[in-house]
């Protein structure tokens, strides 16, 4: 059978002798994916998808376009992915990484479509820079996976990911009940402005901490997720401040990098640090919890196993799948730190 997915094959060829993306391989030929009704959830019709599903009997091309693999968080998600997807025989996902790079991811979804995806998968660097060439592949009849991020509109078949807001909201009421009982200060190191979760996190935050008199953000640095900017940024807030007691990060690599500075300056026994992510791997925020130089992190799962479940129902059940599909998140101390990197099956 000669279909859409073959001669996307032949145009992929081409494409990898200019070795710009990574393969996770799995299989070979190609059929027409299913799509979304007008409900907003897979189907066989209406836009976002269009053509025949062909099921268990066809063989699927993905692509994942990753905001940046510089976060520990955003490789493990591609990580996550491919292990799942290696499990399923009809699936073969390509990567590209735009390196924070609006333009570049821009450019690698369109390269995607040029290849002919049955799915595309999108975490997205910010927002609004994204969201156009989202619809373009949603208006092509592509189903669209949105991870971690979201663009604006509704132009997606699913968004994954957890509950940004109430992440931040949860911060900030353990630092009001736990770190911060009779007032303090606080300075917050926040991810990248136009993503989403830098936005969600920092009101969540703000709103956890409303209750609680006398807790001030006295200084705030942008570490754009990452942990060597992160530790910059710390420096030069702690330079400029003599009395901070605690550092809300919007990830764990940028809450390490406040502690690393903290410790340069020799003040990181008088500042309790927090994060956000909550990695079951060796360098991750749980590990950093349990050997105490994070006070406290929230579990963000990376949603990378939950997309390919996603993207079986759509490509080989030919089912249709919910618009939102909100993770889970959990609270990490000393206490309980162990026993959840067990639970998440965390890597020794």
């Amino acid at each position: 059978m000669t279909t859409r997915n073959t001669l996307a094959r032949r145009r992929w060829s081409a494409v990898l002798a200019g070795g710009a993306i990574m393969l996770t391989a799995a299989c070979g030929t190609e059929s027409d994916a299913p799509g979304v009704d007008d409900g907003g959830e897979a189907g066989s019709g209406g836009g976002g998808g269009g053509g025949e599903c062909a099921g268990a009997d066809g063989e699927y091309l993905i692509g994942m376009s990753q905001a940046n693999v510089a976060e520990p968080y955003r490789q493990q998600m591609d990580d996550d992915i491919r292990a799942a997807a290696e499990e399923i025989d009809q699936f073969e996902v390509v990567f590209a990484d735009a390196a924070q790079d609006n333009a570049q991811q821009v450019s690698d979804v369109e390269n995607f479509l040029t290849q002919g995806i049955d799915l595309l998968m999108i975490s997205p660097n910010e927002a609004a820079p994204l969201t156009d060439v989202v619809q373009r592949a949603y208006d092509e009849g592509i189903p669209v996976i949105v991870l971690d991020r979201r663009v604006e509109g509704e132009a997606f078949t699913q968004y994954i990911g957890a509950d940004n807001f109430e992440i931040g909201r949860a911060a900030g009421e353990y630092v009001a009940s736990e770190l911060l009982p009779d007032g303090g200060t606080v300075a917050e190191l926040a991810g990248l402005p136009g993503s989403t979760p830098a936005q969600e996190r920092a009101e969540g935050f703000r709103e956890g901490i409303a209750g609680t008199d006398g807790i001030e953000i006295i200084a705030e640095g942008t570490g754009d997720w990452l942990r060597e900017l992160g530790q910059s940024q710390a420096e030069g807030i702690l330079q400029a401040n003599e009395d901070i007691d605690v550092f809300y990060a919007h990830n764990d690599p940028m809450a390490e990098g406040a502690y690393l500075a903290a410790q340069a300056a020799g003040r990181e026994g008088d500042i309790e640090f927090i994060g956000i992510d909550g990695l079951p791997i060796p360098s991750g925020g749980i590990r950093a919890v349990e050997e105490g130089r994070l006070s406290a992190t929230f579990v963000y799962p990376t949603g990378g196993v939950e997309a390919v479940e996603s993207a079986e129902q759509i490509l080989i059940n030919c089912e249709e799948v919910e618009t939102e599909q909100i993770l889970e998140t959990q609270l990490v101390t000393q206490d309980n730190a162990a026993d959840v990197y067990t639970e998440l099956g965390g890597q020794e």
